[in-house]
């Protein structure tokens, strides 16, 4: 049984019978670049330390545990999404394998320490912050979509001091923001060996980014085949449904 509250709903995760997840309309559910964020990052199979920065309702963390026995921590600042997560856990019966923290991003490294991740993943907010008469007049859409309570900076700093010397962090932002994102990379020692992009379908301009970089790597970045989204019968291109359903 689970506990549903206000409108909540519990939906099964892509291609994943075994798995479901609490998510409600007024609170920001996960998307497709969390689903292709889970599926692009490199993980350890059998034992190992990931966390999971801006985890939301924890999609990315009950992904990554059909890929990998590592144990997994999410960590969520707004209290609903975390309670929301905590509750989906709780009705998965992953609580051995996965749990979440209630926090900023920005704090992690001093209260978890440094050096201890294999692997952090993070899909953060994307735009800069507007003005606050502009902004989304839902609060969880709002700090979901923009940078109000941590920028792209507050992201790639924590997860370098989270993750271990030669571990990986893989994130999901916008094409737009790849000159920034490669460049805050390197200033926090992290160098970027995987890139790819996402396309709506084929003639149209790139709109997700995917992006792996290694804790002291060696300069020596890997274009990957670009991923689109629909073909042309505005259907899932085979590609994508091999990501999403196996």
């Amino acid at each position: 049984m689970v506990n549903l509250k206000h409108d909540e709903r519990l939906d099964y995760l892509l291609g994943e019978e075994r798995l479901r997840i609490i998510q409600s309309p007024t609170v920001f559910s996960f998307s497709l670049d969390a689903v292709l964020l889970a599926k692009f990052t490199y993980v350890p199979i059998q034992k190992g330390n990931i966390i999971d920065l801006c985890t939301g309702n924890g999609v990315i963390p009950f992904l990554l545990s059909t890929r990998s026995k590592a144990s997994i921590t999410g960590v969520e600042i707004q209290e609903r999404l975390y309670d929301m997560a905590n509750r989906s856990n709780e009705y998965n019966e992953l609580q051995k394998q996965i749990s979440f923290i209630l926090g900023d991003l920005k704090e992690m490294p001093a209260i978890l320490g440094t050096g201890k991740y294999d692997v952090v993943t993070c899909n953060p907010p994307y735009f800069p912050t507007p003005q606050k008469e502009e902004r989304n007049k839902n609060e969880h859409y709002a700090i979901a979509r923009h940078e109000i309570l941590c920028n792209l900076e507050d992201v790639i700093k924590a997860s370098s001091a989270l993750v271990k010397q030669g571990g990986k962090v893989a994130l999901v932002h916008r094409p737009g923001r790849l000159l920034d994102i490669i460049t805050l990379m390197r200033e926090y020692r992290l160098e970027p060996k995987r890139i790819q992009l996402v396309y709506p379908k084929e003639g149209k301009e790139a709109n997700t980014l995917l992006v792996e970089g290694i804790k002291d790597g060696r300069p020596d970045l890997k274009i990957l085949p670009p991923l689109f989204v629909y073909n042309e019968k505005n259907e899932y291109t085979k590609e994508l449904n091999k990501i999403l359903y196996g």
